[in-house]
């Protein structure tokens, strides 16, 4: 078996655990705790007749990048950074984010979750915010940790790159 650490980054309320919780439980609570610190959750997928173990660290929500989570960024194998597609700051915000993030990972596989789809009539991204995701060579996917479209795909487009 395959074993991959995948962190979670974005900025604080854009969906990371409640995305972790509906993939590995599918389950979604209403119910918002702030993560202090990291959690981390496992799930085996399998994919092209191999068994993959993803280990997702749930980092705590960052409006800066300090020094703490360098090391839990450490040894990663993908990143998954999320935002808030109700909140452009929030897209912009982790996009900056990204560019710490990976002077300490090096290069390694990223998508982008644009999450609370399902908030249809706040949406906030344009396409071109989208792009300034595809520019960097991201996968950019539309989620809904709540109605749980998206969720399943966004993990297995990151894993896919490990088999």
């Amino acid at each position: 078996m395959i074993q991959k650490k995948i962190c979670m980054l974005g900025t604080l309320a854009v969906g990371k655990t409640s995305l972790v919780r509906r993939f590995v439980q599918s389950m979604f609570g209403e119910n918002y705790k702030t993560t202090i610190g990291v959690k981390v959750d496992k799930k085996t997928v399998t994919l092209e007749g191999r068994e993959v173990q993803l280990m997702l660290w749930d980092l705590a929500g960052e409006d800066r990048f300090n020094g703490l989570q360098t090391t839990y960024v450490r040894g990663s194998a993908g990143l998954i950074f999320v935002a808030d597609g109700t909140r452009p700051d929030a897209l912009a915000q982790t996009l900056a984010l990204s560019e710490k993030v990976l002077k300490a990972t090096g290069d390694v596989p990223c998508v982008v979750a644009l999450n609370k789809m399902d908030l249809a009539n706040e949406w906030r991204l344009t396409e071109t915010d989208i792009a300034a995701c595809n520019t960097r060579g991201w996968d950019a996917l539309r989620t809904s940790a709540k109605s749980g479209e998206g969720v399943e795909e966004l993990f297995l487009r990151l894993a896919r790159r490990f088999v």
